[in-house]
């Protein structure tokens, strides 16, 4: 007469006890798991969005530019994230010079239209912070002294930039930085 033990294959004495049901330890460790789960998004969240910036920062992290009232050959001074911003409307002339300049002769080689955006070559958009040792360049205003190469002359250590805002004599290293930016419309343009 065979009995319940050998009836169950040897080994496997993994018959379920419960019919298939879940059991109160299976519950208790699914629920264990998502209170865990809940207590660590409420300490995550809070400190993900501490760190974002805040809406001063937001604000401050773009300039938008009013270009209609910019002539050519005129300049503006404006601000973009607490250092000045040079917006320049270049002239015919100007842009030539910058042009007629061979690559191979600049001590931080890049085109005009490396500098501007295509279309808009006229309109040349540097921060006004002399790569050498962080002096605003004097040429943006009407009068200023605008070095031998008609651009922007710094007057701390004499480095002196062309048309293009391109380093062309004096001790700093490169060109007038040329931050993001772009057109939003012919008369407008959003800068960071």
């Amino acid at each position: 007469m065979a009995t319940l033990e050998s009836a169950i294959p040897a080994g496997d004495h993994s018959a379920p006890e419960h019919g298939g049901e879940p059991r109160r330890r299976d519950f208790l460790n699914i629920a264990a798991v998502a209170f865990g789960g809940i207590g660590a998004g409420a300490v995550v969240i809070p400190l993900v969005a501490q760190m974002a910036p805040s809406a001063d920062v937001l604000a401050a992290s773009t300039t938008e530019i009013d270009l209609s009232k910019i002539d050519v050959g005129q300049g503006v001074i404006t601000s973009f994230r607490k250092q000045p911003l040079f917006v320049r409307n270049l002239t015919p002339k100007e842009i030539a010079e910058a042009k007629a300049v061979p690559l191979s002769e600049l001590r931080d080689p890049e085109s005009l239209d490396q500098r501007t955006k295509p279309g808009h070559e006229n309109w040349l958009i540097t921060l006004a912070v002399c790569t050498h040792l962080g002096c605003i360049p004097l040429g943006i205003q009407e009068g200023d002294n605008r070095g031998q190469y008609g651009g922007y002359f710094c007057p701390c250590h004499g480095s002196q930039y062309d048309t293009a805002a391109r380093i062309r004599k004096g001790p700093a290293p490169k060109n007038l930085l040329v931050p993001d930016y772009q057109f939003t419309s012919n008369t407008t343009v959003v800068v960071g």
